[in-house]
């Protein structure tokens, strides 16, 4: 076994050599899994071999070192690659390489996921990679002041994607130069020709539009790979793209440069291999990060809420600022990324008093969430919103932020019908389902300002995704401000022992409810009111309990009808739990503009419609 350490000068004979090496072990990997991804793997060996035999400072022993650079492979589908790598710097075995790739319970799955200590967040979906490096890069730079470098590995057909070049106009602004995109141009993609093949200046030319240092190579070059990742760490006041030329499949004649060979073993292994120059079993030491120590983060944990008296009407986004400021207070992990509305979300209160953990992305909601994912990589408390309709736009960066196990903090304001005049185009309808369907999300949705006051901060304390939905317009106060609220939970408003029908709602519909549970009992029938601000996970005992003592639900959302809260309360029943009656109100149709009042009761979730679907259960 052939072991070099990246402190020593590596002869391009040596880098050469590892490259190659790289090359084998990923045709090696994917014929004994049966199928991957090789030929992609094989364009970018060379690019991946110089940096970790000269460039990339990792300790592998001490994946939670600050000082330890970042390696994302936005081309996750070059996993075997990445793996090979890891191999070729000892932090995996040859035997687990060739064994258990892409097997059941294998942590070297098809894509890289957060299983593997060195990976930082699941790639794969296309186009994603650079947006969180962005991120992570603006962390070490703004927020940590560490020495880290940020390395992304794209592939030619991702800069199709419209969140690349967001993540290449937000990089360009920050000046983030500790960060370099690599380029891997192989032509090819997964069904023939890329856009622009070959023509690295057509990369450069956009590239360097939005203020970066670009620097077009052939990329099977050591030197020229070399001298531009020199070029890249030198270089100050710009982030760095290394614009590569290379050929899928590289070194086998069978499958390089060839179409139709994307996404499949090679078809000869052994050929390959021996083509290859044989198996070899070189050892990297990679270059050890600089020593480097992360700030602990302070705070005042007695910092106060805010408060709001009972009666007065406030817009629970009114109340999310004050609250998240002050949790910016409490904790000073807290960093708050805003969409350029947080003068409507009112997250620009959290900016006036903590402007230093306050990140514009602007209107580019794909690099809201990326760059939120990216912080958070680096141990910082993420809180990223914008009008909860748009969120609709990077919902896939969140169901990646989901198989990243990524702690990610969202908010959506402008919810509903309820928001009035400005029309369907700024109603969040599908949000809650969207954000239900994440895996292992939280989703909260309160009605009044305290409630939203002390959910706030206990979202910072909730692992995964955890996401609150909050009103345009002011809702009265009806909880005082040492009432607590549990997420989980839920609230009886109203119940008696003879109960007839219950109520459920949540955010703008609570009011509606209790309105119509008032003009209820002035005929007699007698309405339980539930508040179900903990919309995921829901208080399924409350729910139980309800259908036990009244048997008929009235469930009323101002959301469409799909994925919504009903289905949430629906959740709770089956398996051996008796189901209510129910009757689902909820928006059925595209809005208009009207006034808030006159939307809900077009979309039949006022107090006279909740009324009218609790008398007909009843039989009045």
């Amino acid at each position: 076994m052939n072991t070099a350490t990246s402190e020593t000068v590596l002869t391009d004979g040596d880098v050469a050599e590892l490259g190659q090496q790289l090359r084998v072990d990923a045709v090696r990997a994917a014929a004994a899994a049966g199928s991957g991804h090789p030929t992609s793997s094989m364009s970018a060996a060379d690019l991946v071999a110089v940096l970790l035999a000269r460039h990339l400072r990792y300790a592998f022993d001490q994946p939670e070192h600050p000082g330890n650079d970042h390696l994302i492979f936005s081309k996750g589908h070059a996993s075997p690659l990445l793996y090979a790598a890891y191999t070729a710097a000892g932090a995996i075995t040859e035997e687990e390489l060739l064994t258990t790739y892409r097997k059941l319970g294998s942590r070297l799955e098809g894509h890289p996921t957060p299983k593997l200590p060195w990976v930082d967040v699941a790639t794969g979906s296309l186009g994603q990679g650079l947006p969180i490096g962005v991120g992570v890069a603006l962390a070490g730079k703004r927020l940590d002041h560490l020495p880290y470098r940020t390395w992304v590995l794209c592939g030619d057909s991702e800069l199709a994607e419209g969140s690349v070049w967001e993540a290449f106009e937000q990089a360009g602004t920050e000046g983030l130069d500790n960060l370099t995109v690599i380029i891997d141009v192989n032509r090819l993609g997964q069904r023939g020709p890329t856009r622009h093949g070959w023509d690295l200046d057509a990369y450069a030319r956009r590239i360097r539009a939005f203020g970066w240092h670009t620097v077009p190579i052939d990329g099977h070059d050591i030197d020229a790979v070399d001298e531009a990742m020199t070029a890249a760490r030198t270089t100050r006041g710009a982030p760095t793209a290394i614009i590569a030329r290379t050929r899928k499949g590289k070194g086998v004649a069978a499958v390089e440069d060839r179409e139709g060979m994307h996404g499949k073993p090679v078809p000869d292994p052994d050929e390959a291999v021996r083509e290859l120059g044989g198996v070899r079993h070189i050892r990297i030491e990679v270059g050890r990060p600089p020593a480097a120590e992360r700030s602990a983060h302070g705070g005042d944990p007695t910092a106060a809420l805010p408060v709001y008296d009972l009666g007065d009407k406030v817009a629970t986004r009114a109340a999310f600022g004050e609250a998240l400021t002050v949790t910016g207070t409490r904790r000073e992990d807290v960093v708050v990324l805003d969409g350029e509305v947080g003068d409507s979300t009112k997250a620009e209160v959290f900016a006036k008093e903590h402007p230093e953990r306050y990140i514009e992305c602007y209107i580019a909601e794909q690099q809201l969430i990326g760059t939120a994912v990216g912080v958070g990589v680096c141990g910082w408390q993420p809180y990223a919103g914008t009008f909860a309709a748009f969120l609709t736009r990077a919902h896939d960066f969140l169901r990646m932020a989901a198989i990243s196990r990524s702690d990610l903090n969202v908010f959506g304001s402008h919810a509903g019908v309820s928001i009035g005049e400005d029309g369907p185009s700024q109603m969040a309808l599908e949000d809650i389902a969207m954000m239900r369907a994440l895996h292992g999300s939280t989703v909260l949705y309160p009605c009044d300002a305290n409630q939203t006051a002390k959910l706030v901060p206990a979202m910072a304390d909730r692992a995964g995704i955890t996401y609150l939905r909050t009103t345009r317009g002011d809702t009265p106060v009806i909880y005082g401000p040492d009432e607590k609220f549990p997420i989980g939970g839920s609230r009886v408003l109203r119940s008696g022992p003879d109960d007839q029908v219950t109520l459920i709602g949540a955010g703008v519909t609570v009011h509606q409810a209790l309105a119509a549970a008032d003009r209820l009992a002035e005929e007699g029938i007698r309405a339980r009111v539930i508040d179900l601000y903990s919309v995921k996970p829901v208080d399924a005992a409350t729910l139980r309990q309800a259908a036990e003592a009244t048997g008929r639900f009235v469930t009323v959302e101002d959301h469409h009808p799909e994925g919504g809260l009903a289905d949430a309360v629906l959740e709770s029943f089956g398996n051996g739990h008796p189901m209510p009656l129910l009757t689902r109100l909820a928006v059925h149709s595209v809005p208009g503009s009207a006034t808030p009042d006159e939307q809900l009761h077009a979309a039949g979730i006022d107090a006279a419609a909740i009324a009218a679907a609790a008398r007909a259960l009843v039989g009045r």
